[in-house]
């Protein structure tokens, strides 16, 4: 019989990287709670008996195992893992270690995501970045989302930055539905246009955020850069297969605060109008509930990676299928995507295929009834026998058509009108590295790719609709778009390492084509017997269009380092674009930038920093993206169906001249930008601030154009300047960090503040405007973009607003348009991200918030809703309970214009909350996750509409962003 023997075993602890000693390093005996940690100098002692084994683990190293023996000392040296400073950044034309940066540059990686059932490419790192803005446009399934990089970067030109998915940049267009466009800049029938990438596929997301990070791609970058980077094949041997399963339930999360079915007939009778109370039925139809529904939705996703022929390569497809809360409406998804890494000449030459393809079936339900809803009157029935359509409706006098200007029945919106479109999408690139013989250090890459999208779809309102014209018949919409992006790049990367200092330079050439053909063709929709469309309906509305246009571009860059303590980066990029006149086609844009990796020198190597990095740049971008392919040449646009001459009996179209602008510029960003990055206490700290001042020179907008001129309304033309500036900070801690326990948390702020600085003339801009052409919003210097410009509302002693009542703050005894004032603004002041991460043993948690400060928004459902014009009107239609708060019985166009209706839209938003178990080793080599999430599960916010979160500041009662509950399996094997 023998004994295990009792010792002690004593030893000291250092890095294997440095040598230097690890003080606070864990030691437990395994399977047990007995341990200790080491002091200052790395030492420890524990009491062991033979057999037993030691672990030692540290934050930031890699853990170690040792078996005691017959051994009294033990010296370990443990190895550093691979920390976010070593992580590979992907930039523009190459890539860099983080910790070799020179700009302000955030990476997130698919560990680190948003959970659940994100059909958004962008959804995957809302709140995960300072200063980076995600509102989804709304709660429509497979919709898409704004972001903003440090603000509104432009006043007309888009402010979305540039997407670069593996090397390629995206023609990204804004969707729009079935409606007629003359720019050729928007995408039809398309629901969001990253739906391409299923989000499974992504490896990491890096965003350039500072000029001197995103000048190397020159005028596509003004709004920052967003690179994409999808998950690559592995080098093992053994293919490794994924299968990601989830289903999901979408719920209304609330509705539009208005009248009950009772409080309207309280109000109705109020007012002791026959002719209004007469209209009153007996029913109590909820629109809002009726309209919306629990929805189901499914995601589904299959991949293989390692090596095949000894060629890393990565395969998966994956299908969606999720239905929208409002009635109708779907978005079903199939994607694929493949990548091959076939490597030549003892890894001379290296090729990567990237290719991706989409295809999406998307029924659009008609979402004017999401605002009728609010409006129709409650205490009708959704069908009326007696009504000659079959759905209760407001009916004239003869009983024969829709009253005119009366609310539509919701319900006759959602059956009779019906949306339909498929896209398919192909985005493919081929990139060949080859390392030039005889040259060390230098390789020349070629990358090409193309991007093509092509979409379909019809909309059609059925004959048998409510109408307010005679001889109505139904409407057939056909529309198309197809656009077709080419690149060419060819550039060199040489570096080599001079006296202990590191050099490299890149330089090349790019060239991008851009094709878009849009169709779109408006008919009666007459019927024949068999119930088929009849080929000669008459058309009434039609046009086919192709827009082209062409980026050259020559850019270089210079990076630099001494003993990998003082850094410099330098880029230059030329850009002709064909939007411009040719003698102004040309834009010069160069950027610098200093890095300080102060933690290497003498007098701070010792103590609790691990790494601290200053930086400084400057650089200059420019911008004309959604910009016209045409400006500089004279260009002519048919006339819509409401602007027709009558000859006899022929209704003709006309074309009108579009006033030309030959002598637009860039619009050009410069920006500078200074930052700390810092690592401490171990690496269980790290994080990184900046602060930011932006100018925008020559922006680009719409002038008005005089109407004596006989051209269109508004002309292309460079107006003024803009100021951005602000501060960021993000910090990200590893609480714990155990074998069986790893606790982390992070935080995020930025301060952000928009200023116009000069502007040629004011504009007026916005969706809702009164009788003069005044408008709600309004660009003027020294104020944000799309600040408000109202009244000033007067209340009476009790705090309630006085009907028509608004400061005179001209003082010249009456109210008039120049009484208006600028009363805030949209977007936030302050932004905040917060999340956090927990694995016990098995069992994993995650959740993710965010919160906006100072954004307000224009209540338009609350402005509409007080207008109550059912009692001065000769119809009854519903609005928002607001009427109780306000006594009015009657708004004008100034009443709209209040500022009583601007309200502080700040939230705190819990995004997402992800709770999780996986059996390891189930089946060999394999693993199994078990996994349950929450999206949109909580808003905190005083404003009084349904969200918050309107990315224009004016809420019209948008598609109602659902709580969203997922539930689904990971399987590794």
């Amino acid at each position: 019989m023998s004994y295990a023997q009792p010792k002690t075993i004593s030893g000291i602890v250092t890095d294997a990287s440095t040598g230097e000693a690890l003080p606070g390093v864990t030691i437990v005996v395994k399977g047990t709670t007995q341990g200790t940690v080491t002091d200052f100098q790395g030492n420890y002692n524990l009491d062991v008996e033979t057999g037993e084994t030691l672990v030692f683990s540290f934050i930031g190293f890699s853990s170690q195992e040792v078996i005691v023996k017959e051994q009294n000392v033990v010296n370990i040296q443990l190895v550093p893992e691979v920390t976010n400073l070593d992580q590979v950044v992907v930039i523009g034309y190459g890539s860099v270690k983080k910790k070799d940066l020179t700009g302000a540059v955030d990476l997130v990686g698919s560990d680190d995501f948003n959970k659940g059932m994100n059909t958004s490419t962008q959804q995957l790192v809302q709140g995960k970045m300072a200063g980076v803005t995600v509102t989804t446009n709304n709660g429509s399934p497979g919709g898409g989302s704004d972001i903003l990089i440090r603000g509104v970067g432009s006043l007309n030109l888009t402010s979305n930055p540039l997407y670069v998915v593996d090397g390629l940049p995206l023609d990204v267009r804004e969707p729009i539905g079935d409606e007629p466009t003359e720019t050729g800049v928007k995408q039809r029938g398309v629901r969001n246009p990253l739906n391409l990438i299923n989000p499974n596929d992504i490896e990491s997301i890096t965003v350039l955020k500072d000029a001197s990070a995103t000048a190397i791609y020159g005028s596509r970058a003004a709004n920052g850069v967003v690179v994409i980077t999808t998950k690559s094949g592995s080098h093992s041997d053994k293919l490794k297969f994924n299968f990601n399963s989830q289903t999901t339930i979408s719920m209304p999360d609330e509705y539009l605060d208005i009248f009950t079915a009772d409080e309207f007939r309280a109000v109705i009778n109020s007012t002791n109008d026959p002719v209004l109370i007469d209209q009153l039925g007996s029913h109590d139809t909820d629109w809002q509930e009726l309209i919306y529904d629990n929805a189901i939705g499914t995601d589904n996703s299959f991949s293989a990676s390692g090596k095949a022929f000894g060629t890393p390569l990565r395969a998966s497809v994956g299908y969606t299928n999720e239905d929208g809360i409002l009635q109708g409406d779907n978005f079903e998804r199939i994607t694929g995507s493949l990548n091959i890494a076939p490597k030549f000449f003892d890894n001379k030459l290296k090729f990567n295929l990237s290719a991706k393809l989409m295809h999406t079936e998307n029924e659009f339900a008609n979402q004017r009834a999401i605002f009728n809803s609010a409006t129709f009157n409650p205490t009708w029935p959704v069908y009326d026998s007696n009504s000659p359509f079959g759905y209760t409706t407001y009916l004239n006098n003869e009983g024969t058509l829709k009253l005119k200007n009366s609310p539509w029945n919701p319900q006759a919106l959602l059956d009779l009108v019906s949306n339909n479109s498929a896209v398919n999408r192909y985005v493919t690139n081929l990139k060949m590295d080859y390392k030039v013989p005889f040259i060390e250090g230098m390789t020349a890459t070629i990358n090409t790719g193309f991007d093509i999208v092509d979409s379909d779809g019809e909309e059609v309102t059925d004959p048998k609709a409510p109408t307010e014209s005679e001889g109505f018949n139904g409407i057939k919409t056909e529309y198309g778009n197809s656009t077709t992006n080419l690149l060419f790049d060819a550039y060199v990367n040489y570096s080599r390492e001079i006296l202990k200092n590191n050099l490299s330079v890149t330089a090349g050439y790019s060239y991008q084509s851009f094709d878009t053909e849009d169709s779109f063709i408006r008919t009666d929709y007459f019927l024949d017997d068999q119930g088929n469309n009849d080929p000669d309906a008459a058309i009434m509305v039609g046009f086919e269009d192709e827009f082209e246009s062409t980026l050259l571009s020559y850019f270089g860059r210079l990076n630099y380092d001494v003993k990998g303590k003082y850094l410099l980066t330098g880029t230059l990029r030329a850009d002709a674009s064909s939007k411009l006149n040719p003698d102004d086609r040309w834009g010069l844009f160069p950027s610098l930038a200093l890095a300080w990796n102060l933690h290497k020198e003498n007098f701070i190597r010792e103590g609790f920093i691990n790494s601290l990095k200053l930086r400084v740049g400057y650089g200059e971008v420019g911008n004309v993206n959604g910009l016209g392919d045409y400006t500089f040449l004279t260009r002519y646009f048919q006339s819509g169906s409401n602007a027709k001459y009558q000859i006899g009996n022929n209704f003709i179209t006309t074309y009108r001249p579009e006033p030309i602008n030959d002598n637009l510029r860039w619009e050009v960003g410069s920006t500078w930008n200074a930052g700390i990055d810092y690592v401490m206490w171990n690496r269980r700290v790290s994080g990184s601030l900046n602060v930011y001042l932006k100018k925008t020179k020559d922006m680009i907008a719409e002038a008005i154009v005089d109407p004596l001129t006989n051209f269109g309304n508004s002309i292309s033309d460079n107006i003024g300047n803009m100021e951005n500036k602000g501060i960021e900070f993000d910090i990200n801690g590893v609480v714990v960090s155990r074998e069986d326990l790893k606790f982390e948390i992070g935080y995020n702020i930025a301060v952000n503040d928009n200023e116009i600085t000069k502007l040629n003339n004011p504009q007026e801009v916005g969706p809702i405007g009164g009788t003069l052409g005044d408008k709600i919003q309004r660009h003027e210097v020294g104020k944000a973009p799309y600040a408000f410009y109202v009244y000033k509302q007067l209340y009476n002693e009790d705090g309630k607003p006085i009907e028509g009542a608004f400061e005179d703050l001209d003082g010249d005894g009456e109210i008039t348009i120049d009484d208006r004032y600028f009363y805030k603004d949209p977007f936030a002041d302050i932004t905040m991200g917060f999340n956090m991460n927990l694995v016990y043993k098995n069992f994993d948690f995650n959740l993710s918030a965010r919160a906006s400060f100072d954004n307000y928004v224009y209540n338009n459902n609350a402005a509409i809703g007080a207008l109550q014009r059912f009692t001065n009107l000769d119809i009854v239609r519903n609005g928002h309970s607001s009427f109780f708060d306000t006594e009015w019985e009657y708004i004008d166009t100034q009443s709209m214009m209040s500022d009583h209706w601007i309200e502080n839209a700040s939230f705190l938003r819990l995004d997402n909350v992800s709770v999780g178990y996986t059996f390891e080793k189930l089946l060999k080599n394999s693993s199994l996750r078990l996994f349950a999430t929450g999206s949109n599960l909580l808003v905190i916010s005083d404003y009084n509409g349904i969200d918050p979160e309107i990315f224009n500041g004016i809420d019209n009662n948008i598609y109602p962003r659902p709580k969203v509950l997922s539930f689904g399996v990971d399987f590794n094997f």
